[in-house]
């Protein structure tokens, strides 16, 4: 059983450098320049629709700076095609691999760089979550729908012009996933004091940070202005940082995204993660015994789903995912305990915070 005192070794790898701002896309090239210090090849991991839309003015800065740049389109998060990726990087002498896209294209391509060995940068298109900073990937394929580690990227590009533009519920989802930080630090902390797992509390800090930043500029969020995506920004930069710093997803991931990552496996078309993340923080925080009702509150200002019917999914698939959610992470101990929830009690709880009738 590990502890803080007996961990043998604590690697942390974090961004070179993190730009956020104003028509970034037009200066790639110049910032990929200056902070690797390389010239080379590149090849830009995205999906058909960041393709058509901003994949020519990416191109172009990069060629204007002396990359040669090539583009391969990703439709689905998996590890097959992660693997795919990584080998064509091998046979074209790919130097630098950047995610240019959502949470699919940043994940296949960190992974495939992680494997290949390459460069990675993170370059968002919109702000759904907090993969964006952080050296983990989930992919399709693993045998369950959880983060595994990846490669952390040297360089993240933020254009908040470009973000702003996203469709609303993609950042507001991200949203959800940083108000899932006020319980997956509880449930950090429970396991080391119950199960004396390491516990860093300066990642944990900072995870809560974030957490409680977009709180206080819940306005913001909610109006979708430009600052206040670039609020969100920061605060999803912090939440990956925190994972860097701590070596695992624990600052970030508890409880809240066991129950997220079982409606996952559970539903034939789940809702967005942040919106899973959101409603599960909900109920995680009536069982750690913190002001759920205010989470919800500030969930429901900025549009977030906090019941069932607003996620698009049966109340019975909710009881489901909270009579599975601890068995998905065994090792992982959060508020649900070793054996999670009995099915009366994933019953009353999803009521009680009102997440189904």
């Amino acid at each position: 059983m590990l502890n803080s005192s007996n961990r043998l070794e604590h690697v942390i790898d974090l961004p070179r450098r993190i730009v956020v701002g104003y028509g970034i896309i037009n200066k790639a090239g110049h910032f990929l320049l200056s902070t690797l210090r390389i010239k080379g090849n590149v090849l830009v991991v995205t999906g058909p629709n960041v393709k058509s839309l901003y994949y020519s003015r990416l191109k172009e800065s990069l060629e204007e700076n002396g990359f040669s740049v090539s583009c391969k389109v990703v439709k689905e998060p998996s590890i097959s095609i992660a693997e795919s990726v990584a080998e064509e990087v091998g046979k074209e002498k790919i130097d630098i691999v950047v995610g240019f896209g959502g949470g699919k294209s940043i994940d296949v391509a960190k992974y495939a760089a992680k494997l290949s060995n390459r460069y990675f940068i993170s370059m968002p298109t919109v702000a759904s979550h907090d993969g964006i900073t952080s050296p983990f990937a989930s992919l399709r394929g693993f045998n369950k729908p959880i983060s595994r580690p990846a490669k952390a990227p040297e360089l993240i590009l933020m254009d908040v012009d470009i973000i702003a533009k996203a469709p609303r519920r993609y950042n507001i989802a991200g949203f959800g996933d940083i108000i899932g930080k006020y319980t997956s630090v509880l449930d950090w902390r429970l396991a080391h004091k119950l199960k004396g797992e390491y516990y860093g509390g300066y990642a944990a800090s900072l995870a809560l940070m974030s957490a409680k930043h977009l709180s206080q500029n819940v306005e913001s969020i909610a109006a979708g202005t430009k600052e206040g995506i670039r609020i969100l920004l920061e605060a999803l930069v912090s939440s990956g940082v925190a994972m860097c710093i701590a070596g695992s997803t624990r600052p970030a991931s508890g409880s809240e995204h066991l129950f997220a990552h079982a409606v996952t496996m559970l539903c034939e078309r789940p809702p967005l993660h942040g919106e899973l993340v959101g409603v599960g923080t909900i109920m995680m925080a009536y069982l750690h015994g913190i002001n759920w009702k205010k989470i919800k509150r500030l969930l429901k200002f900025v549009g977030a789903p906090v019941t069932a019917k607003e996620l698009g999914i049966p109340d019975e698939l909710v009881i489901d995912a909270l009579e599975m959610a601890a068995k998905i992470r065994p090792e992982r101990y959060t508020i649900l305990g070793k054996e999670g929830l009995t099915r009366e009690a994933a019953e009353a709880l999803a009521k009680n915070t009102g997440v189904i009738e």
